[in-house]
């Protein structure tokens, strides 16, 4: 016998969509709603790890992000001029060695990959839409939405990104996710290389990820004093300042960016923050998935990763307990560690960086981290 047969969905990004997808697949009722009338996020490009993809295929999409976009089994590591000067092999995910290493993609392509699954998958989506209030009993969950309407719901989950409304429900008294000291830069740039691109500069690092056949995105990470706003207008000009010791492939596109011949490169800045909530992540019936408790920065690529990764168990753990409250409190204790590793090694990296610290704790911080996600859930 089913623990729930009807959830609502709170957020419609990753977590939340592939949370959908999987529930649906157990003939569960699931309805989400999407506070974004256009259900599309904005971003340039975003990386996916091997354990991610290994998770996307369980999923059922990892064909079409492959289709879709970009990968690579390899880094190449190239001085601030473009000259290679190492390329390191990337270790696919246990499980997963058919699958590359890694890929890229941009992010609006993959949240339509995911929202036609969703919808395929039997979810019923509502756009524009979220909650009003909700008061729960021991039974269920009732639902008043912001169009008026109304429904009862066996379990709620709250995937609704880093400034959660359904987590003030849970937790109240959380303070909200902590900024990191570093800003992130992103820009759709042509590909260059077969290969993931590292570019050494002396104070700054610049990166490449292929993101389809014939782009990447270009990722830098700066230091900043707080989370001060930046006009997008003044964006091209912030982003070539930090470009500045670079020549060779990454020097043109900076030239590009100030003369305007680099044309789409739909550049995004966006300061970093985020949190790692202790469990239990759940209160009575209203469970909490993705950013909303392990929101992290984007140091090991994984942020998206584990918020696919706990939509996975939360799933399976709902379908295989024989009690609501253990299959919540199953979810947290499984995914937690792996949760907590992402946010505690990218922060530690972010940490190295600021600081001008050493190279090689960076490096051991990283691949050790990386390790540890390979392994299965």
């Amino acid at each position: 016998m089913a623990l729930i047969h009807n959830v609502l969905i709170v957020g419609g990004g990753i977590g939340g969509m592939c949370a959908a997808i999987q529930l649906a697949k157990q003939g569960i009722a699931v309805d989400l709603v999407e506070i974004n009338p256009h259900w599309a996020p904005d971003g340039a490009g975003i990386t996916i790890s091997g354990p991610t993809l290994r998770g996307l295929r369980k999923i059922g999409v990892v064909d079409e992000v492959l289709r879709e976009g970009g990968s690579w089994r390899a880094i190449d590591v190239c001085d601030a001029n473009g000259k290679l000067t190492r390329t390191v092999p990337v270790a696919p995910a246990t499980g997963a060695e058919d699958l590359p290493s890694a890929a890229g993609i941009l992010r609006p392509v993959l949240a339509d990959i995911l929202a036609k699954a969703t919808q395929n998958a039997g979810a019923k989506v509502r756009l524009g839409v979220s909650f009003q209030s909700m008061e729960q009993d021991e039974e269920g969950v009732d639902v008043v939405f912001t169009d008026g309407s109304r429904g009862r719901y066996d379990l709620v989950v709250g995937a609704d990104g880093v400034n959660s409304a359904v987590r003030k429900l849970v937790l109240p008294d959380f303070p909200g996710p902590q900024f990191s000291g570093q800003g992130s830069w992103r820009a759709v740039v042509p590909r260059l290389r077969e290969n993931s691109t590292v570019y050494m500069g002396k104070t700054t690092k610049a990166g490449m990820n292929p993101i389809s056949a014939s782009e990447c995105y270009l990722f830098v990470l700066d230091k900043r004093a707080g989370m001060d706003f930046i006009p997008a207008e003044q964006w091209p000009q912030k982003l070539a300042e930090l470009l500045e010791e670079f020549g060779g492939q990454v020097g043109d596109i900076r030239r590009g960016l100030l003369d305007g011949s680099l044309g789409d490169h739909r550049l995004l800045y966006r300061p970093l923050a985020g949190h790692m909530i202790k469990a239990p992540w759940h209160k009575g019936r209203i469970v909490l998935l993705g950013d909303t408790v392990h929101a992290t920065t984007p140091h090991l690529a994984s942020g998206a990763g584990i918020a696919v990764e706990g939509a996975i168990v939360l799933a399976e753990e709902l379908k295989r307990r024989y009690s609501l409250e253990g299959a919540l409190i199953a979810y947290a204790g499984r995914h937690y560690d792996r949760a907590r590793l992402v946010v505690s090694a990218s922060g530690r990296m972010g940490q190295i960086e600021q600081a001008g610290g050493s190279l090689e704790e960076h490096t051991r911080v990283m691949v050790d981290a990386q390790e540890a996600l390979r392994a299965p859930l």
